[in-house]
């Protein structure tokens, strides 16, 4: 079974050697998603964050034919406890309709600008892409 691999672009993957996402057969894993905008902004609100780590994560979802739809596990990593409620809270509003099993867990993230991180597993269709 070939194995697919997805890039964003971010500077990371080459360095570090990494995909922003990896599908092999039905399962997609997403890598850990900042909240990076193109030209390295990072904005400092963190339900603006975690909208933007959603965007990009999905959106490498489905470069490897993958929905919201499919998504089965999330994890959420905040530096901070505080930051439950408004990363949750978006969360609530892209998988409120799926309901994936998730974690979020309070951690120190590589740029001190970023407030949230997150990593997608979904399990798509074999004929899917």
């Amino acid at each position: 079974m070939a194995v697919q691999l997805s890039s964003s672009g971010s500077p990371f993957e080459q360095a570090i050697g990494f995909s922003r996402a990896v599908r092999s057969g039905s399962l997609v894993s997403v890598s850990g998603t900042a909240p990076v905008w193109p030209d390295g902004h990072v904005d400092p609100e963190p339900a603006v964050q975690a909208r933007r780590c959603w965007e990009i994560a999905l959106a490498a979802l489905a470069d490897l034919g993958g929905t919201v739809a499919d998504v089965v596990r999330t994890r959420q990593y905040v530096v901070s406890a505080e930051l439950a409620d408004p990363v949750g809270r978006v969360h609530a509003e892209v998988f409120g309709e799926v309901r994936p099993a998730s974690t979020m867990v309070v951690v120190g993230l590589l740029d001190p600008r970023w407030l949230v991180e997150v990593e997608v597993d979904a399990v798509v269709q074999l004929g899917a892409q």
